[in-house]
């Protein structure tokens, strides 16, 4: 089969690979859209997967063509989107129910092979079935949307809070439509990318900006989300909160990314930080989310791209062109 492979560092391309077979409680996949996201440009970087080369692709959903021999859950023609998400259920974290922070965390096309590729192989409890009306080529949103999901669960709800969010890529905007359907008063909207932020204001929000400092705001919000990982945007979201306000860190930094916090301020004002990783308990919420119309994917999908493409599509994401970017094998 035909598969997008990050070879090294720096280095991707798409190649012929072995064709995969499923374990006794795995299915084939044969996949019919998968999303670009920052952690694939991580992984290029070298960063997040444990080694090189690898398949990416943790946002995918497809058609089950082969099924494992103890798999009954599911049948060949089903259609499933994916929680790439692979707990050990051993250690420390998984025991408590705090799987995303796995000793051992693994996840499909992060550490195994995904779904950058004509067919994919996933365990079959990771496989949610769609409903008939849920189109198989948008339903690789539902990973993103099961990590907005998992940030708002973070966030333990704030009704009537005002809101503050950078970045108006796709996780910003999934995070704005979040924000609007758990009781926020108010939900404005950061981004340096005139094009993006006009999609933000499409959807809804109350003001869009390219800065903070466009807007009337001097107490702070309550609810201050980073959905960039960039620095210069972190640090200013952090002198954005107001007292016994939360700051959450959604988006996804390089390692090497650092930002001052003032301990006093913190203490005085009763601010928390803090920080939402992946997917816990949230895929099967957010395709029921999906299956309900939370989001329209013609917003949200800007671009379609074969797989041939994908080291182009990878650029074009890196470059900050559009908005969700997928690739069809």
């Amino acid at each position: 089969m035909r598969a997008a492979v990050i070879e090294a560092p720096g280095k991707v391309t798409v190649a012929t690979v072995a064709d995969p077979a499923p374990g006794p409680r795995e299915v084939v996949v044969d996949v019919a859209a998968c999303g670009l996201c920052g952690t694939d440009l991580h992984i290029l970087q070298g960063e997040f997967a444990p080694t090189l080369p690898i398949v990416p692709g943790h946002e995918f959903a497809g058609e089950v063509v082969g099924v494992g021999k103890d798999v009954t859950e599911v049948a060949v023609g089903d259609r499933v989107a994916v929680d790439p998400s692979l707990h050990c259920h051993e250690c420390r974290y998984c025991r408590i129910g705090r799987g995303n922070l796995c000793d051992n965390w693994n996840a499909i096309g992060v550490s195994v092979p995904g779904g950058a590729a004509e067919f994919a192989v996933a365990p079959v409890a990771n496989c949610v079935k769609l409903p008939e009306h849920v189109d198989v080529g948008d339903a690789a949103l539902i990973e993103p949307l099961s990590c907005a999901v998992r940030g708002y669960d973070v966030l333990s709800g704030n009704l009537g809070a005002e809101v503050l969010i950078y970045g108006s890529g796709t996780m910003g905007l999934m995070m704005l439509e979040l924000a609007k359907r758990t009781g926020a008063t108010s939900v404005d909207v950061l981004d340096v990318n005139p094009e993006r932020l006009s999609t933000a204001t499409t959807l809804g929000c109350s003001r869009a900006a390219g800065s903070a400092d466009e807007l009337d705001q001097p107490r702070g919000w309550d609810v201050v989300i980073d959905a960039t990982g960039n620095q210069a945007a972190i640090q200013d979201g952090l002198g954005r909160v107001a007292k016994a306000g939360t700051f959450l860190q959604f988006g996804v930094s390089d390692y090497a990314t650092r930002a001052t916090i003032e301990p006093y301020k913190i203490y005085n004002q009763e601010i928390t930080i803090t920080g939402s990783m992946a997917v816990l308990h949230s895929y099967e919420r957010a395709a029921g989310l999906f299956a309900s119309g939370v989001l329209d994917p013609k917003i949200f999908i800007s671009h379609r791209m074969p797989l041939a493409e994908y080291p182009e599509a990878l650029e074009q994401f890196r470059s900050g062109q559009g908005r969700k970017i997928v690739v069809e094998p």
